[in-house]
């Protein structure tokens, strides 16, 4: 495929996901009609359909208009492209820019458009993060950075530096985690490469691991929220005998499968097991939440977060808490995360967790930023009162 075709592709999905189809569904629905299209066609559409979505109000306001064909426009403009460099109707390419495309469009006004949120949204973050909002909400805007967890366990961080060296991926450290690599070439490789095949290396980002490496000593741990089982992979490869439970046992139907790859033993529990599991060390609470620190990476979940859904993930939250606390050992600790920059979320949460529970208290607290090195990030420790134990 040339340049302009990619395009062309790209405006075709987006007008689909425009229309209400997921953007994994409009992708996968284009390269099963597209078989032509090279894996590195499909990864230039990808990229260009994801830019897009990241700055969806911004492009269009640059393009002057909410078509695919316009928000792409305005990608290219804010890219320093010219957009008729590529729109040139040659091959597949899109047809010329008319008279008026070219006129069209201008430079984004607005915080909301400026920092792409939906305008309510623009408040919260304000309230959430202070003079950081503007940056928080513009970093989101750019692509997520490809990090990888080094498996301590099995191998130590230069090792395996090596070794995807070897496999022709660059890392680099990362300094939020000191298990942390963070890919800068390659990365397409890395599935089937060696170092991952073997276990030696899993995906996560940095915050995500910097969060489990302030969980101290080892025991029992109940990883109560496991979804995919990330974070009780990283848990495991620390010393920590781990359960994982998810509301939904079906998110969990890979992790048998990357444990043994890792060398872990998981238990896992299913939901109609959980009453009867008894009591942890380590209850870990990886709460369902807005994503709005992984926006990145999923860039539909900000436009598809309401008001009305943010109440119900902080209930949610709420009864999270609230159903991990008898799997807490009397000397336990109750650990609460979100990849979250919202304060209704992180701070907020654990506020009226201890107003609820005043045997409770807040040991430590830690909030990461969205940056080049990682996503947004947050995680309470909680413990209950000396006084009470």
């Amino acid at each position: 495929m040339t340049p302009g075709a990619r395009v062309a592709a790209a405006i075709e999905i987006l007008d689909g996901i425009a229309a209400g189809k997921p953007a994994e569904v409009a992708l996968s629905r284009w390269a099963r009609a597209s078989r032509y299209a090279g894996s590195k066609d499909r990864a230039a559409v990808r990229d260009h359909v994801f830019d897009v979505l990241r700055h969806w109000r911004s492009d269009a306001a640059r393009g002057g208009g909410d078509t695919g064909r316009a928000r792409m426009i305005g990608r290219l403009r804010g890219q320093g492209v010219d957009p008729a460099t590529l729109f040139d109707g040659v091959g597949h390419a899109p047809a010329p820019l008319e008279d008026g495309e070219h006129a069209a469009g201008g430079d984004p006004v607005g915080d909301g458009v400026l920092w792409d949120l939906p305008d309510w949204l623009v408040p919260v973050f304000r309230d959430s993060l202070g003079d950081k909002a503007a940056d928080t909400a513009r970093a989101l805007t750019h692509r997520a950075p490809v990090t990888v967890r080094v498996n301590t366990a099995r191998t130590d961080v230069e090792t395996a530096r090596t070794q995807l060296s070897e496999a022709g991926i660059a890392a680099t450290p990362n300094p939020r985690a000191s298990t942390a690599l963070t890919i800068t070439e390659g990365a397409r490789r890395l599935r089937n490469s060696a170092c991952y095949l073997e276990g030696l290396v899993e995906i996560q980002d940095a915050a995500s691991q910097a969060a489990m490496l302030t969980i101290s000593g080892q025991g029992t741990a109940l990883d109560f929220c496991a979804g995919g089982g990330g974070k009780a992979l990283a848990l495991a490869a620390l010393g920590w005998r781990v359960t994982a439970h998810d509301i939904d046992a079906k998110r969990m139907r890979d992790l048998p499968a990357r444990a043994a790859r890792g060398g872990h033993q998981i238990t896992l529990c299913a939901p109609d097991d959980i009453a009867e599991a008894g009591q942890f060390d380590l209850v870990l609470c990886d709460a369902p939440c807005s994503g709005s620190g992984t926006w990145r990476r999923t860039p539909e979940a900000k436009w598809a977060l309401t008001p009305a859904r943010l109440t119900t993930l902080q209930e949610m939250q709420v009864d999270v808490l609230e159903a991990a606390l008898c799997h807490v050992a009397p000397d336990g600790r109750l650990v609460y995360a979100t990849c979250s920059v919202l304060r209704a979320e992180n701070q907020a949460q654990i506020d009226a967790f201890l107003a609820r529970h005043d045997d409770w208290q807040l040991a430590a607290s830690q909030h990461w930023g969205v940056d080049e090195w990682g996503d947004g990030f947050y995680i309470a420790h909680l413990s209950r009162s000396r006084s009470t134990t």
